[in-house]
């Protein structure tokens, strides 16, 4: 086991789908997989491993930011031999082109971290997503009939901040949306040649406030979590 995962070797999955949220993991399990089986709850962060539509699958959550996903990510990469991992998450939009409810599929990932500099030497600022489960994810989403968006995101050390202004980065590179984790891991797929992507549901359109209900977030969600599960049978 390693040392944030107390999944014994083989417990584990090579395709994992990664919400930031325990909770999130637990309800994927639960509603998506047969005979899960809880194989890690180390500091209360659930993993699952079971079967979906007779394919292994391990769901488990990233926690928030870039220290907590580059540490489990890593470990999964790593001590679990993991092939790919597919973020699923929530984002909010600088814009309102974009809307409430609409499905991203990153493409970049842009950020003033020094995550990827001081891990592994990256100094992009921008890092793209790696391996071929973003084509695979495309490709699912036209068989499902489901519209997705390609874009990058600003993924942010920050989710408070005193200057409302979007930051200069996000424009820089054209982000119209922001999150808090996929420039961490896709740092960790590059330097280590794994397969990343990161799908999100837009829940919050930041110039007007808009947000999507608690009531409403289980509904929303679901498209989002069939894609990423019908994507990552795809890929085994």
């Amino acid at each position: 086991m390693s040392i944030h995962i107390s999944a014994k070797k083989g417990e584990i999955a090579k395709v994992v789908l990664q919400p930031g949220d325990p909770l999130r993991a637990k309800y994927i399990a639960e509603n998506y997989l047969e005979n899960a089986k809880l194989v890690s709850q180390t500091r209360g962060i659930f993993y699952y491993t079971g079967l979906y539509k007779g394919k292994e699958i391990t769901v488990g959550a990233s926690g928030m930011g870039f220290p907590s996903i580059g540490i489990y990510s890593f470990e999964l990469f790593t001590e679990y031999e993991v092939d790919t991992i597919i973020r699923i998450g929530t984002c909010g939009a600088y814009t309102t082109d974009l809307k409430t409810f609409d499905i991203l599929n990153v493409e970049k990932a842009a950020s003033e971290s020094t995550y990827a500099k001081f891990a592994w030497e990256i100094e992009d600022e921008i890092i793209s997503h790696q391996g071929s489960i973003f084509d695979t994810i495309n490709a699912t989403a036209n068989d499902l009939s489901l519209k997705t968006k390609a874009i990058n995101v600003h993924s942010s050390d920050i989710f408070y901040r005193k200057d409302p202004a979007v930051p200069a980065i996000a424009t820089k590179y054209n982000c119209p949306a922001v999150e808090m984790e996929a420039f961490g891991l896709f740092a960790n797929a590059q330097h280590l040649g794994k397969n990343a992507a990161t799908i999100l549901t837009v829940t919050d359109i930041i110039p007007t406030h808009e947000k999507i209900s608690a009531d409403q977030r289980e509904t929303a969600l679901k498209p989002m979590m069939e894609l990423a599960l019908e994507s990552a049978i795809k890929s085994l």
